[in-house]
């Protein structure tokens, strides 16, 4: 896979800057950021490879705001790239020299609680964890927990409609998510959902959750929260080889079990989180799963010991049981610390493949295969109950070539998750990373489609350009 590559910007938006900043000032006196120095911290996201300069940056504290600001750069022609927290491991908020970020971290309030309905209204900035922690006092949880949930923001999680560890049970963010406030291309802020389970209408909700944001801004959200459970119990099982483990977790689901997590480590990230956490981690295994049941201690021991069964019956080696909240709590931060723990160790491309859970097996030798045809190395470390891979391809990002054989090691896999029947992402979006493999999963027709959708909502392509379809693909306007 070639570099990738970005849209030359429009010359006439470059000469007409200082005019364009003029007119973002006069909307926000004291929020916008249009030094050299202060642009630079927006000049990328967590896939930091990539980098441009954007024209200006806005920080708005409202929905009017965020309207105000749309509408003046549609009247204007001017490309929007919307930003939460930036953690965003595909590209998604890496914005263009011609392009004003829209960013809402200063959106950081939560509206409302409603313990009886059992939802949470809040601004787009919010952090996903905050929103756990404003209900945890009275017995309720929010649950899609992506890694990065201590700082990535609820505005990022609904445009890449982000999952986490207990996606398996609980489901992504689209599963939790129930109403937004959005603001469209032109200005116009319009309300999607709301408090009710089901809205009437078409359910446009379904599609603004992963358009990463090229639909509309949201600026506000409505999301479900749950009762936390009794308990909750995480296990580590070790095994002999990936394989043997791939096997345990397609036999754990085949017969119907569904624990609240599993999540999957291969002997190079079992050593670097454990090198990070010390977290008690076996190290003298080759691959390990982190199995989390909760319920009534009944019901945890009653799913528990189905699972040890089955592992028995592919050979697992260690089980260790936590004992202690502090157990249970390392244990979590090492899985957790597993992207930020391994960039201590090399510069690595983290993949979002998935495939069926009866393909693991072949899915995870091949892409040893894969990687080591490059001469790179791979630890991977992923949610291995619904098969979303995250395999981290280490490399040296000062060594361009290493750099483009860990993007075609990549392109590989994502290809190869493609062939078994599973897909290019399963939580962290296209962006610009897999932009040009969109090919790979769907035809001209499907993608024309999908354009279609999107230039209904804007017309001029303004909103997040050059992200998820290929830059050849743009339907005329």
């Amino acid at each position: 896979m070639s570099e990738i590559a970005f849209p030359a910007p429009d010359r006439d938006i470059l000469a007409r800057r200082d005019a364009i900043v003029a007119g973002l000032r006069r909307i926000l006196p004291d929020g916008v950021i249009d030094t050299v120095d202060e642009r630079r911290a927006f000049e990328t996201d967590a896939l930091t490879a990539y980098r441009r300069m954007p024209l200006a940056v806005v920080l708005p504290r409202s929905t009017e705001e965020v309207a105000a600001v749309l509408s003046y750069l549609n009247r204007e022609g001017v490309p929007a790239v919307p930003r939460g927290a930036g953690t965003s491991l595909a590209g998604g908020a890496i914005p263009q020299e011609d392009a004003v970020v829209i960013c809402v971290a200063r959106m950081s309030r939560i509206l409302s609680v409603d313990i009886p309905n059992r939802t949470v209204r809040v601004e787009a900035g919010v952090t996903n964890l905050a929103v756990t922690g404003a209900v945890a006092p009275e017995g309720f949880f929010y649950a899609p927990d992506p890694s990065s949930q201590l700082a990535c923001s609820i505005g990022g999680n609904i445009g890449m409609n982000s999952g986490g560890a207990h996606c398996l049970k609980y489901g992504v963010t689209t599963t939790n998510l129930i109403g937004v406030r959005m603001v469209l291309v032109d200005g116009t802020i319009v309300d999607l959902g709301g408090q009710a389970l089901d809205a009437g209408g078409y359910d446009l909700l379904a599609l603004v959750c992963g358009a990463e944001g090229q639909l509309g801004i949201v600026t506000e959200a409505t999301v479900r929260i749950l009762r936390s459970t009794e308990g909750a119990r995480p296990v580590l099982f070790g095994f002999g080889s990936s394989e043997a483990a791939a096997a345990a977790v397609a036999a754990i689901i085949g017969a119907g079990i569904i624990p609240v997590a599993m999540e999957f480590m291969d002997a190079p990230a079992i050593r670097i989180c454990e090198d990070f956490a010390h977290a008690g981690y076996p190290l003298d295994v080759e691959a390990m799963l982190i199995i989390e049941v909760e319920g009534s201690e009944a019901e945890m021991e009653a799913e528990l010991q189905s699972i040890i069964a089955i592992a028995r019956e592919h050979g697992v080696q260690v089980i260790k049981e936590s004992r202690s909240a502090m157990e249970t709590a390392l244990i979590w931060k090492g899985r957790k610390s597993a992207f930020g723990a391994t960039g201590r160790v090399a510069d690595y491309i983290c993949m979002d493949g998935t495939v069926p859970t009866g393909e693991l097996c072949h899915v995870l030798r091949r892409t040893s295969e894969i990687v080591e045809s490059y001469g790179l190395r791979v630890a991977n470390v992923f949610h291995a109950g619904d098969g979303n891979m995250h395999p981290l391809i280490l490399y040296n990002v000062n060594d361009p070539e290493e750099q483009r054989k860990a993007e075609a090691a990549g392109a590989d896999i994502l290809r190869l998750c493609v062939e078994v029947g599973g897909c290019l992402t399963g939580e962290h979006g296209v962006g610009i990373e897999k932009r040009d493999l969109m090919g790979c999963q769907f035809s001209k027709t499907d993608l024309e489609q999908q354009m279609r959708v999107r230039q209904a909502f804007d017309p001029g392509w303004l909103l997040n350009p050059a992200k998820v379809f290929p830059l050849d693909g743009r339907l005329p306007a």
